[in-house]
C-alpha cells in the first residue's frame, strides 16, 4: 500500500490513500500489510503527535527573526568573506523586512546584500560580505521584526570565527559519526550553478516565467541517509512501523540527508510567489515527513542526468523580486540570483 503525500487537508480518499495537510514532501512512503483504516489512523496519530510536540515548544507565527553571524572564510586574493544567516522563530510565517532602519548594516552602507524575505526557522550561510585584507572592527547587522524588538549580529575577523569547508558541513549536519574523515567529504567542493538567459527578467502578473539552470558538481559527498534515521525494515510489523513513524529520532545536533538538490527561494520581495514544481526546503525543517533534507525519512528527488533544472515561477503582485537558487550537494551550496520585474 502506498501513500502519496500532498498539500491537501487530511482526509481519506479510498484505496488506502490518506491526503495530508502539513506533511508534504512530494515523495512516497510505502506501508505494506496496513489496511486503509489502519493507514488513516496511523497518520492521524502522526499529525496529532507532531502538532502536539510543536505547540509545546514553538510557534507557527507571531515571533521574530534573529540575525546570525556564522563566521568568515579566507579568499585566494587575501580578502575575506563574512557569512551571515538568521533564525526565524516561526515554523510557518515568512516575514518581510525592507532595507532601512529595521534591516540595516553599519558602519557604511545599510544594504550589504542581506535578505528582506525571511523563511521559517534556521537558515545558515545565507549571504556573504567581502571585506579587504586589512579590515578591522565589526560589521553590525540590525533587524527589527516584532513590536520594536531589536536584534543584532556582529561580524568580525576574530580567529574563533574562522570557517573551513568541513566546519560548514559539520554545522549543517552533513558530517557525523566519523563521516568527516572520509575522502568524499574532505575533498568536496560546492556545485557550480549557471543561469540560462539574462539575470534580469520582466513578466506580467500571473504569467509563468521559466527559469533554467545548469549545475556542475564533483559528485561528492556520497549519498547518505540521515544519521540514526533507520529506514523501514521489510520485516517490521505494522505496529512497529507506526511506532517508528510517530516517534522520529531524537537528535542532539543538526542532522541531514546527503544528496543533490536544487531549489529556488524568494530572497527579496513581499508578494506571493508560486513555484512549479514543489521546491525542496532550504531551511532546516526537522519535523518528520517534510520536504526537507533535515526531515526524518526524507529522500532526495532524482536530479536530471544532464544537470539542467527547469522551474516555472509566477507572481501575484507587481514589484521587484530577487530570487535565489541553491544547488546543494548535501554539504556545500552553489548560488545564483535572478531579478524579476513584475508588471500589471
Amino acid at each position: 500500500m502506498t501513500l502519496l503525500m500532498t498539500s491537501q487537508p487530511i482526509r481519506y480518499s479510498g484505496a488506502g490513500t490518506v491526503l495530508l495537510d502539513e506533511f508534504t514532501g512530494g515523495h512516497r512512503v510505502t506501508y505494506p500489510h496496513l489496511s486503509s483504516a489502519g493507514l488513516l489512523l496511523s497518520f492521524l496519530i502522526l499529525a496529532w503527535s507532531n502538532a502536539a510536540a510543536q505547540s509545546q515548544s514553538s510557534f507557527e507565527s507571531g515571533m521574530g527573526v534573529s540575525p546570525a553571524y556564522e563566521g568568515w572564510v579566507a579568499n585566494p586574493d587575501g580578502s575575506f568573506t563574512m557569512l551571515f544567516g538568521y533564525m526565524n522563530e516561526n515554523w510557518k510565517e515568512e516575514l518581510d523586512v525592507p532595507i532601512g532602519p529595521d534591516n540595516a548594516f553599519s558602519p557604511g552602507a545599510a544594504d550589504r546584500g542581506q535578505p528582506t524575505h525571511f523563511q521559517p526557522r534556521r537558515n545558515r550561510n545565507v549571504f556573504g560580505i567581502v571585506v579587504p585584507a586589512d579590515f578591522e572592527g565589526e560589521l553590525e547587522w540590525t533587524l527589527i521584526t516584532r513590536e520594536g524588538v531589536t536584534q543584532k549580529a556582529y561580524g568580525s575577523l576574530l580567529k574563533d570565527y574562522v570557517l573551513e569547508r568541513i566546519t560548514i558541513m559539520s554545522e549543517s549536519g552533513t558530517v557525523a559519526g566519523g563521516f568527516n574523515n572520509s575522502d568524499d567529504v574532505q575533498s568536496n567542493r560546492p556545485p557550480v550553478v549557471m543561469l540560462q538567459g539574462d539575470t534580469t527578467r520582466t513578466v506580467r502578473i500571473g504569467e509563468p516565467l521559466e527559469l533554467q539552470v545548469s549545475i556542475e558538481d564533483d559528485g561528492k559527498p556520497n549519498y547518505r541517509a540521515g544519521f540514526r534515521m533507520a529506514a523501514f525494515d521489510e520485516d517490521d510489523t505494522p505496529r512497529e512501523r507506526l511506532e517508528r513513524a510517530i516517534r522520529p529520532p531524537i537528535r542532539g545536533t543538526v542532522d541531514r540527508v546527503v544528496g543533490m538538490t536544487y531549489s529556488w527561494t524568494v530572497y527579496r520581495g513581499a508578494g506571493k510567489v508560486t513555484f512549479d514544481s514543489l521546491q525542496v526546503k532550504t531551511w532546516e525543517d526537522t519535523r518528520a515527513f517534510q520536504n526537507s533534507p533535515w526531515s526524518p525519512y526524507w529522500e532526495p528527488p532524482a536530479m536530471p542526468e544532464d544537470g539542467k533544472v527547469q522551474t516555472e515561477v509566477s507572481f501575484q503582485e507587481p514589484g521587484y523580486y530577487q530570487l535565489r537558487g541553491f544547488a546543494d550537494d548535501g554539504g556545500l551550496m552553489g548560488r545564483i540570483d535572478v531579478t524579476v520585474r513584475v508588471i500589471e
